[in-house]
């Protein structure tokens, strides 16, 4: 019951710090509902589940990586993936639609396949979600070893990933009952603000790539 109680309180810790893939949530319920966002963020958790997989299965290789040349090389690529979004959708047109249509935007399964794969593929672009993983296994590592190793690992990490979509749904459906007070200006500020954070943090990705290669 500890290591549950430890998985909860990290994984709510964890959720309501603020990243690019949280305003990409928010947008994807306003403008195409909530099972459109839920699509969403399973892509995102079902990433996080490869990348725990990663961490787990390669606990020392991640350890030596997260130290090393390879991991400023990864936040390039991951700062130059972010800043291509970031500029893609600072300046992507808005579409009309229906502002008091309360129905999904989403018509069939592949629209909610696609979205699970954007989820996915926009947590695949940031590096820095494998050493975060690896971070998180850590802290739980020594509680883990005395609770009975590997079982005791899984329930911790499924206590945080619960806990992650749990407090997810409450930001979907939150940003879902604000739609009734959503213009199309405003949707235009929030891709505007989604392109900033998004060129903002890979902007900070390069410049650590950059300094941990010049080291």
């Amino acid at each position: 019951m500890d290591l549950i109680a430890k998985g909860i309180v990290t994984g709510f810790v964890l959720s309501i710090m603020i990243g690019p893939v949280f305003f990409v949530l928010l947008e994807t319920s306003i403008r195409k509902g909530i099972r459109a966002a839920i699509a969403f963020d399973l892509g995102v958790i079902l990433n996080d589940i490869v990348y725990i997989a990663i961490a787990f299965f390669f606990y020392n290789q991640v350890e030596s990586l997260s130290s090393g040349q390879d991991n400023s090389l990864l936040r390039l690529i991951g700062g130059v993936l972010f800043i291509a979004y970031g500029i893609y959708n600072f300046f992507k047109h808005v579409k009309e639609f229906d502002l008091e249509d309360d129905n999904d935007d989403v018509k069939n399964s592949r629209g909610y396949l696609l979205l699970a794969l954007k989820g996915f593929l926009l947590n695949l672009a940031n590096p820095l979600v494998v050493f975060y993983w690896f971070s998180v296994m850590t802290l739980g590592a020594k509680d883990a070893a005395e609770g009975g190793s590997v079982h005791s690992m899984f329930i911790f990490i499924a206590a945080i990933l619960i806990t992650f979509f749990s407090i997810d749904l409450l930001k979907i459906f939150g940003a879902k009952s604000l739609r009734p007070l959503v213009t199309h200006k405003l949707l235009a500020g929030l891709n505007r603000l989604i392109g900033i954070v998004f060129f903002g943090f890979g902007a900070v990705l390069i410049a650590q790539g950059i300094i941990g290669l010049i080291k």
